[in-house]
């Protein structure tokens, strides 16, 4: 089993926008990972009388990809040391704004507000809260051998991260990450175990360059699979740091 590896790693410091790229992850028992999707962009009429750290609500409280394609025409980068959030649109910058400070995260609620003309506030702390779509705290992994199947269908090639993973994982057959549900699996020095198949929605269309609605996977995997799932959660049963090319075993 030891030709099972992780290719990438991604967090998304902020629900609904930009992946970004690690080498390392820590895996945390009860969260999934901290910095992943730590701060969300709520509706107001949503937004509950408390501080910035509001608790886990479900998806619909927040602003997606789903609803809203042209979030992913923007380049966002989170720098968790310095708290600034960098917004860019075809290479040109639009905003850079310290998320460490009220002024700065009033300027990101402002901005998202005009840019989707909705009214949202940005909500969430990097360390401590979470935005997952499901309440018990999780990774998601898929692995590039289904994502490479996906693509000579549609004969198109499908960028990963329309699936919005934390981890992708090579070395195992076209949709053999399926067989995993239900069983613990090591990464690394991490055990996790597998929980559930991920049922998608029309953020998996979008194109995480343009920002356009260009291909028509849910169609494509209901004619071809009979389902709209790809990839996995886990929640997490014994905490570690793991970094790509680290070995996943059962």
């Amino acid at each position: 089993m030891t030709n099972i590896f992780i290719k990438q790693l991604f967090i998304h410091p902020i629900k609904g926008l930009t992946p970004q790229v690690q080498e390392s992850v820590y895996l945390k028992v009860g969260h999934g990972i901290p910095g992943d999707r730590a701060f969300a962009l709520m509706y107001k009429k949503n937004l509950p009388d408390m501080d910035i750290e509001v608790p886990w609500m479900k998806k619909v409280n927040f602003a997606m990809q789903n609803d809203w394609h042209s979030l992913a025409a923007l380049d966002c980068f989170y720098n968790p040391t310095s708290e600034k959030l960098t917004i860019k649109r075809k290479g040109i910058e639009l905003l850079v704004a310290d998320m460490g400070t009220i002024t700065g995260r009033h300027e990101v609620s402002t901005f998202f507000t005009g840019y989707l003309r909705a009214s949202l506030e940005l909500v969430g702390s990097y360390n401590k809260t979470r935005y997952q779509d499901r309440e018990a705290g999780h990774i998601s992994l898929v692995s590039q051998a289904t994502i490479d199947n996906l693509s000579e269908i549609a004969g198109h090639i499908i960028d990963v991260r329309r699936f919005r993973p934390n981890i992708v994982v090579d070395g195992i057959p076209a949709w053999n990450e399926f067989d995993w549900v239900g069983k613990q699996i090591k990464i690394g020095n991490a055990l996790v175990e597998v929980t559930a198949r991920i049922n998608r929605c029309l953020n998996i269309e979008v194109n995480p360059e343009t920002g356009e609605r260009d291909i028509a996977l849910l169609r494509i995997l209901k004619n071809n699979f009979q389902h709209t799932q790809t990839g996995v959660i886990a929640t997490i049963i014994t905490e570690a740091y793991i970094k790509k090319q680290d070995t996943i075993e059962f």
